[in-house]
């Protein structure tokens, strides 16, 4: 809808921050977000200087009637950060962080990005339970519980969270811990970003590094099934300190793979040992007993190194396309189904990858937040990726469609950060009996569901009413 120039031109006189309009500069850089896929042109871009802008830019899009859409690191595969007509709160400037090392805690404003705290608190050999991606943002990651190298040593990020700054849909800034508003901090850890805009984060952190052992290994694909049965076995018995992750992924052009690999389907497993080096060995027999790998790349490297690893496969403008399961466990029938999709990729850049869950983020009673299940599995996720000169994208997402249908017999549930284009089933899938408390939290904190670009989790409807409070 169209803005009235008036109201911005009141706005820009209390906003500290680049209020952006079409055809103004810097436009076109600011709505674009990481899936090129995505082409939305918002009315106006609210680039905030910080929480009082977020504040003003929240109470800016009410008075208006504005669709509201919230940019962090820009990383939802559905580009959720950017709307079509309406207001992109931009955080991507809201750039801090304050580590204390002695507390063991970072403070970091909800611009950062996963690679930039490392950097942060991997100056005192500090760590927490972060991203694959180190361009992903810290925002949309945290909120919506957070996989990471680390969680099997410490938990899920929320599981690390110790408060939030957050601007409710009612303009205020409040700060949530388990203390000040108990059933709000229970939704904000896997509620996504349907309570409010969070401007800052505090941390819990952990000794880590800042040398580990870890990297990858990778094998021919038809060896896939000896591989990820020694995932299995792993993630069924390996010490906390062993996060793996693996991938049926096209060979990546990386100095350790052989020329002759290149672009060809291997089976890969990623491991960071985040305890003592000198002990990672034993963890990691099951899969050095595999044999004859195509690569072997595991070996002490610094933690900031094995956290980026994984950016060059996931660069910004690429278009993406995923889908994904929780699965309890990889039987033959998984891994059959994922062998047989991988040989049948569409694209040099498709990939199915998963994370082993299970130690320490098992041991958080499920009640504990809002995440959904937390007993040992695996979060399997299919994506295709093109690129945007690629005439003929609807045969990327049919391949992405039909490997999730054939494992649909298998799924049991989804992470929240992986919903796609699935809609309200695809939230009931990710947070099942959790849903109901979360709705009426909702209804409590956003009655009108102003944040509703994300995985959306509807308000219940006020007592004796009906439901649908905006359409």
């Amino acid at each position: 809808m169209a803005i009235d120039g008036n109201a911005v031109a009141v706005l820009r006189e209390r906003f500290r921050g680049a209020l952006v309009r079409p055809g103004e500069e810097g436009f076109e850089e600011a709505r674009r977000v990481w899936n090129g896929a995505i082409d939305r042109r918002p009315e106006l871009i609210a680039r905030c200087a910080g929480a009082d802008d977020v504040v003003e830019a929240v109470r800016f899009g009410r008075e208006q009637g504005l669709v509201m859409s919230v940019r962090g690191g820009g990383h939802s595969v559905a580009g959720l950060g950017v709307c079509d007509g309406g207001l992109m709160v931009d955080l991507s400037l809201l750039k801090s962080v304050r580590v204390d090392a002695g507390a063991r805690t970072a403070k970091a404003a909800g611009g950062m990005l996963w690679g930039e705290l490392d950097r942060a608190t991997q100056a005192f050999g500090l760590a927490t339970t972060g991203g694959v991606i180190s361009h992903t943002g810290i925002g949309g990651l945290t909120l919506g519980g957070g996989l990471g190298h680390l969680m099997r040593a410490h938990g899920l990020t929320v599981d690390n969270l110790r408060s939030v700054d957050l601007v409710t849909a009612d303009a205020r800034l409040v700060h949530v811990d388990a203390d000040s508003e108990p059933d709000l901090f229970w939704g904000l850890r896997g509620g996504g970003g349907n309570f409010g805009i969070a401007t800052a984060f505090e941390y819990q952190l952990h000794p880590v590094g800042p040398m580990v052992v870890g990297g990858a290994m990778l094998w021919p694909l038809e060896r896939a099934g000896d591989v990820l049965a020694a995932v299995r076995g792993m993630a069924d018995g390996a010490p906390d300190e062993l996060g793996v992750t693996f991938g049926l992924v096209p060979a990546p052009p990386a100095p350790f793979v052989p020329v002759e690999w290149f672009g060809k389907p291997v089976a890969a497993v990623i491991v960071l040992w985040a305890g003592n080096p000198a002990d990672a060995g034993p963890a990691l027999a099951p899969l050095r007993a595999v044999g004859s790998p195509i690569a072997d790349a595991v070996r002490p490297a610094p933690y900031v190194a094995l956290q980026s690893m994984l950016d060059g496969g996931a660069p910004h403008g690429r278009h993406y396309y995923w889908k994904a399961h929780r699965v309890r466990d990889l039987s033959d029938e998984v891994v059959a189904t994922c062998v047989a999709r991988m040989g049948a990729m569409t694209s040099p850049f498709c990939q199915i990858n998963g994370w082993a869950i299970g130690g320490a983020v098992s041991r958080v009673p499920p009640e504990a937040t809002a995440v959904a299940a937390r007993e040992p599995g695996f979060e399997v996720n299919i994506t295709a990726a093109w690129p945007p000169t690629d005439g003929d994208p609807d045969r990327h997402r049919a391949w992405v469609r039909e490997a999730w249908e054939a494992l649909r017999p298998h799924g049991d549930g989804v992470y929240a950060n992986f919903v796609s284009d699935e809609g309200q089933a695809g939230v009931a899938y990710a947070y099942g009996p959790r849903l109901e408390r979360l709705r009426a939290l909702k209804r409590r904190f956003d009655p009108d569901n102003v944040f509703r670009m994300n995985a959306n989790i509807e308000p219940a409807p006020p007592a004796g009413g009906t439901e649908g409070a905006r359409p």
